[in-house]
């Protein structure tokens, strides 16, 4: 015979394929018989037909195109024998799926099938269906489906309730159909039907409202007979596993029990008992048993309050975290997580044998337990589990090193009781894991370490300390050089010595050895080595005696390959020796930070609206709760849903500069205001330095601020990175600037131009002090272009010197002002002060113009600022 006709076995076929050396041997086995297949499909051959199907059914499951075999499923499916039809509906579910059209041939097919006298094909049938049913297959046979869940053999019961599932799932629309038939299997006394009723029940109650409450109504009752029963039953080896009866069964009716009894008291009432049954009587040296608890557990926390279950669900999951098998402990401590929100105090007596698995070998049960001692940490235990964590730290793995020294810096800073705590153990992490700690977490301790001027010694004596046993970790050196730099004579003088301290002897050449060995360690990265040199500037104030020597150090990295540390000690050099009258002012200490402000700008972004009422406030780590920094809107859109975010550190760099709440809410009359107190606007905006660097070119970029110099409103734009609009807009100005400059070589005067339609004066601002009008004008040539008069009134009866107006708008507008006419504004409304504005709208016809205004001047020399925000123009604008 020929060894790829259409009479060769499927089992010499096989033998074949895997004789094959290589692929390329494989593919020609497989096309040649795929060839035999196609020549026997188009003679028609009916006698190798299911042959020919079960080898198409093996190349299928190789990953070989099978497609040209799917009619032949069809036309077995089709035969009046049993072996027949068992290979086409076994080829039907391999070959197809639910979305191909060909599916729609087989649905007459199904439903003879499924009204056959032979029980067997009726299965074949409901097989096939439950695995491959559409929704128009659906539609078409639920009534036969239906009609078997009440067949005399429990086996065909049994695979109509299976595929009676993915029909619900398909259409639920048919679900209410099927409530009868399934609670009445719940009342079957054979294990499988009643397995697959109860799974069909649970499918019902996940797609109907109207089926979960027919089934808590009638059912919960028989569900916990059936419960007892089987919990108490004898031993049946049929259905024994592992000493337990039917865990399988177990599970499934706790499941059930768990949807019927959320939500519902007298359902989670009526299960009580049983759950305690099941609870305290399933043993749990076995696997089996461990299932069955844990579904009880998560059934006792699903369903409505009962104490003393969740306290007994509770220490079950204690006693899995004692077992040795490292999946038990893993699912427990998953479980002890949503527990924590229900029953804090229940978790909490097990908190050490929670900490032992931090200390585990299984690198997954590690990290899960210390996400779960970081839920578990408040105000009265936060010391003595930084300390077991701390401890921990310093034998730990190195891999694990990082997720660990995270989780306590955000420990200590989140629940710090007083900030010498903080700093202690803070210094410790730095020393034991120092080069795995963030630099944010490094720039919030120098923070705190400004904020308390009481400890700024012992802070620089501890980290001195420090950095003698531990100069290899990067961010502790960091800190004490920064420290050293700021205090370095509180160092050698022992200023501020504390009780629980020893004095130490610290001379000046100490101190400046420790920047010295700092810039000479080639382990030191460019940062570390630049704050290094600036501490050194600044000891030189401090330190006379060793300016000599800090100067040598500093001129040595003028040959240095990296560009910055060669300008650094360039200008360095240059103030030490040409301006040292100007030296002692310039290397003064930082000024204290502001911790509410760091803190709100680590907290990254806030919603978009945020009443006053609600608003969060922020614990610095000192204990001391401060009001959060006001939201921020994106008023790139301010009706988008899906616009990006703004970064954190743009948004609060603007939130620095206007430092006010810009929710849309907050417009009574086109504005909102807040008067504040202020020493000099401009150094209050200029004294932010740089802004942070954008993220990435798809972060908004809020505001662009324009401000002109001579009347302090000169423009911002550096800011930020300028958008193209904002280049072709500059290089266009620069381009008219050189046409006036050639004012003879030019064309002729144009005529005067009409100035477009009139637009009505709107009120932009109004306080019970100041009034702002703002009057519009647009070429009809340029509709982008809008040239506003802001005309400002003093309402009240003094007079308001130094008066200076701002302005800051989204991205997609650019801003230019002109000079003010003055800078008094009379008192009583008896004069104005007027300045333009030229607003560009790159969004004309999508987006409407918005803006945020600040206006500072002084009354009887005491500063004055006024915030606003516009958004009531013309939507023609």
């Amino acid at each position: 015979m020929n060894p790829f006709s259409s009479g060769t076995r499927l089992r010499d076929m096989i033998r074949a394929i895997r004789a094959c050396k290589t692929a390329a041997e494989e593919r020609a086995v497989v096309r040649k018989e795929c060839a035999a297949i196609r020549a026997s499909i188009n003679e028609n051959d009916q006698e190798y037909r299911h042959r020919n199907l079960a080898k198409l059914m093996f190349i299928h499951m190789l990953g070989y195109p099978t497609h040209f075999g799917q009619m032949e499923c069809l036309k077995l499916i089709a035969s009046a024998g049993f072996p027949e039809k068992r290979i086409g509906y076994l080829g039907l579910m391999l070959l197809l799926d639910e979305r191909q059209e060909v599916l729609m041939l087989v649905t007459n097919s199904l439903k003879q099938d499924l009204n056959h006298t032979n029980q067997y094909i009726v299965g074949l049938a409901l097989c096939a269906l439950g695995n491959i049913c559409s929704a128009e297959m659906a539609r078409d046979l639920a009534p036969e489906v239906e009609r078997l869940l009440q067949f005399r053999d429990p086996n065909i019961r049994k695979k109509a309730a299976l595929c009676s599932i993915r029909i619900i799932k398909k259409v639920p629309d048919l679900a209410e159909n099927f409530i009868n038939p399934a609670a009445a299997l719940l009342k079957e006394k054979h294990h499988g039907v009643l397995i697959t009723g109860v799974q069909l029940c649970t499918d019902l109650c996940k797609v109907s409202s109207e089926a979960l409450e027919h089934f808590r109504k009638k059912c919960t009752e028989v569900l916990v007979k059936t419960l007892k029963d089987v919990a108490n039953s004898p031993y049946a080896p049929e259905y024994d596993v592992g000493g337990i009866t039917d865990p399988f069964l177990h599970i499934r009716l706790l499941r059930f029990l768990r949807v019927l009894g959320q939500g519902d008291a007298d359902a989670s009432d009526s299960m009580n008992d049983i759950l305690a049954q099941v609870a305290t009587k399933t043993e749990s040296n076995k696997n089996a048993g461990n299932a069955i608890l844990y579904e009880c557990v998560e059934t006792i926390m699903s369903i409505e309050d009962n104490g003393g279950l969740r306290v007994l669900a509770i220490n079950i999951l204690g006693r899995f975290l004692a077992n040795r098998d490292n999946n038990i402990r893993y699912v427990a401590l998953n479980m002890l997580m949503k527990a924590i929100s229900v029953d804090a105090q229940a978790v909490q007596r097990h908190r050490a044998t929670i900490l032992e698995c931090v200390k585990d070998s299984d690198a997954s049960i590690r990290k899960r337990a210390l996400e779960l001692v970081y839920l578990l940490i408040n105000e009265s235990n936060v010391k003595p589990l930084t300390k077991e964590l701390i401890d921990y730290l310093e034998v730990s793995d190195q891999e694990f090193k990082g997720d660990l020294t995270a989780k306590i810096c955000s420990i200590v800073e989140k629940f710090s009781p007083e900030k010498i705590w903080y700093i202690d153990q803070m210094l410790k992490v730095l020393s034991e894991a120092g080069n795995f700690v963030k630099d944010e977490v490094c720039h919030a301790l120098i923070v705190v370490i400004s904020n308390a001027p009481d400890l700024h010694g012992y802070t620089v004596r501890a980290l001195y300390k420090a950095f003698q046993a531990s100069s290899e970790q990067e961010s502790l050196v960091r800190v004490a050089v920064w420290c050293i730099g700021e205090y370095g004579d509180m160092l050698v003088k022992n200023v501020g010595m504390l009780d629980v301290e020893d004095p130490i002897t610290v001379t000046e050449s100490d101190a400046v050895d420790v920047a010295e060995i700092t810039i000479k360690r080639h382990t030191s990265d460019l940062t570390t080595k630049a704050m290094a040199l600036i501490a050194l500037l600044k000891l030189s104030s401090r330190f006379p005696s060793c300016s000599e020597r800090i100067r040598d150090i500093i001129v040595q990295q003028k040959g240095s390959l990296v560009l910055e540390l060669q300008q650094r000690s360039l200008e360095f050099n240059s103030i030490l020796e040409k301006h040292r009258n100007i030296r002692s002012a310039l290397v003064e200490r930082m000024p204290v930070l502001d911790e509410a402000t760091f803190s709100g700008r680590r907290a990254g972004s806030v919603p978009t609206t945020l009443s006053p009422s609600t608003m969060a406030s922020v614990k610095v780590p000192n204990g001391v709760v401060k009001s959060a920094a006001a939201p921020l809107v994106d008023l790139l859109d301010l009706t988008s849903d899906d616009a990006p975010a703004p970064s954190s550190s743009s948004g609060d760099f603007l939130n620095d500069i206007l430092g006010v709440d810009l929710s849309p809410a907050s417009a009574h009359s086109g504005a909102s205001q807040a008067a504040k107190n202020g020493t000099d606007v401009l150094m209050d905006i200029l004294s932010l330095g740089t802004p942070p660097a954008q993220s990435s070119s798809s972060t908004p970029d809020i505001f662009s601020l324009s401000q002109n110099q001579k009347s302090p409103v000169a423009s911002l734009d550096g800011l930020s990175t300028s958008s193209p609009v904002s280049a072709r807009a500059a290089s266009s100005q620069a381009a008219s600037s050189i046409i006036d400059l050639l004012d003879g070589l030019g064309p002729s005067p144009p005529a005067p131009e009409n100035n477009g339609p009139a637009y009505p004066s709107v009120v932009a601002f109004e306080s019970s002090s100041l009034r702002v009008m703002f009057d519009f004008l647009k070429s009809p040539g340029n509709p982008q272009i809008t040239v506003i008069k802001a005309t400002f009134t003093n309402l009240s009866s003094n007079v308001y010197a130094d008066f200076v107006f701002q302005a800051a708008v989204p991205k997609f507008l650019q801003l230019h002002l002109d000079p003010a006419s003055g800078n008094t504004l009379p008192a009583n409304s008896s004069g104005t002060v007027t300045q333009t504005l030229r607003v560009t709208n790159s969004q004309h016809g999508k987006k409407s113009l918005v803006m945020r205004i600040r206006i500072a001047y002084k009354i009887n020399g005491k500063d004055v600022l006024e915030e606003g925000q516009i958004n009531n123009f013309p939507r023609e604008l």
